[in-house]
């Protein structure tokens, strides 16, 4: 058994790394389907955007609903308990706005706003 030497490092064990909380993030707003994903997140390979949900439906974050159609059609969408981290994703974007203010004075200089973006304004 893996032992950790405080919550944070659980935490980024489960969300951390480069695309699961951008992942996590999108799909605070609803259900994605995976070409959505790809598209919100334009520099993810299909292969890691594959194994991203994979863990993250896993660890029990994310939910994956299945549509038995012709094309087959699959949605993905925060599980009751990946709920649970929206508000550790708000504060990420909180902090993360609040630090491009403080860097370059102006974060629309250099953030995307996304139609599906968490903050009308801060």
């Amino acid at each position: 058994m893996k032992k950790y030497r405080n919550g944070v490092e659980v935490t980024l064990e489960v969300i951390g790394g480069k695309w699961k909380s951008i992942i996590l993030y999108h799909l605070t707003t609803g259900k994605k389907r995976t070409n959505e994903l790809k598209k919100l997140i334009p520099d993810i390979t299909p292969k890691m955007l594959t194994q991203q949900l994979r863990e993250l439906e896993k660890d029990g974050i994310i939910h994956r609903t299945v549509y038995h159609e012709i094309p087959p059609r699959v949605e993905y969408e925060l599980s009751e308990y990946g709920l649970t981290l929206k508000t550790v994703l708000d504060s990420f974007c909180f902090w993360g706005e609040k630090h491009l203010d403080k860097v370059y004075g102006d974060r629309s200089a250099v953030l995307e706003e996304w139609p599906d973006h968490a903050y009308e304004q801060i």
